[in-house]
């Protein structure tokens, strides 16, 4: 099954987002077919804001890394780190990934969806067997947060030739629905608090991505066990050492073979 197969399976692909190798092995033996990546979470790792451009070198590093894995990588490359549609277009084919992630926003804002299309048809060209995922800020940003107008912008990128369509911050089941039947491409959302994937998939949503979500719980988890240990609470169970170190000794020894 290719990884564009996923998306048409009987509930939607849940695609868990990793922001680092451990983070990715973890996803990898809890049995997920593919992985992707958080700009969030591989920006805040090395100490920067999301959406700032910043994440580019550590992407690139990570999603090299995680080539041998047993899983589709997907990776977030934000805007394309570039406004000239050539660059991003051979920034995407030197990745060596299933697919990848792209924004229409800059800055906190969203741009001119022909910026966006101009992208992803040279991404198209240079790399035609990469699933382009276009990301829609429209909802995240409530800026023309408005069903007929994501759906202009996502027939801009279906012309241009996406993959498929995300739609973080779209939440309401109506809406979710409206965006499925108008979009001739699988929609990704973000998970929605109350939603099963069945239910999701039911709305029409073919893809679910847990986005920064897993990094930042697990920083809670971090921070709870060290307050646990202080103040004399219950420490949480977790994958042991051992376990944890076979992982990563499994891993070096698929890369060495790469």
């Amino acid at each position: 099954m290719t990884f564009r197969d996923l998306h048409f399976t009987d509930l939607p692909l849940l695609l868990p987002n990793a922001w680092d190798v451990a983070s990715a092995l973890g996803f990898v033996a809890a049995g997920f077919p593919a992985v992707g990546t958080t700009s969030f979470g591989v920006n805040a790792s090395t100490g920067h804001p999301d959406a700032e451009g910043a994440s580019r070198d550590a992407t690139v590093e990570l999603v090299r890394k995680l080539r041998s894995l047993s899983a589709y990588v997907s990776a977030d490359i934000e805007d394309g780190y570039s406004d000239d549609p050539g660059e991003v277009a051979s920034f995407v084919a030197g990745l060596g990934v299933s697919g990848v992630n792209i924004e229409d926003s800059a800055g906190g804002k969203l741009i001119d969806p022909a910026i966006l299309a101009a992208k992803i048809a040279a991404i198209k060209d240079a790399a035609p067997d990469v699933f382009i995922n276009a990301r829609i800020d429209s909802y995240w940003f409530h800026e023309d947060d408005t069903v007929p107008a994501v759906l202009d912008r996502a027939k801009a990128y279906v012309d241009a030739g996406a993959d498929g369509i995300f739609v973080p911050g779209a939440t309401e089941p109506a809406t979710l629905e409206e965006l499925a039947e108008g979009i001739p491409l699988p929609l990704n959302v973000l998970i929605v608090p109350g939603l099963s994937l069945a239910e999701l998939g039911n709305l029409g949503v073919r893809r679910v991505s847990t986005g920064s979500l897993p990094y930042r719980v697990a920083i809670d988890a971090a921070v709870g066990v060290a307050i646990a240990l202080r103040d004399g609470g219950e420490v949480a169970s977790a994958t042991s050492y051992a376990e944890s170190q076979q992982r990563l000794l499994d891993f070096a020894k698929r890369a060495d073979r790469a």
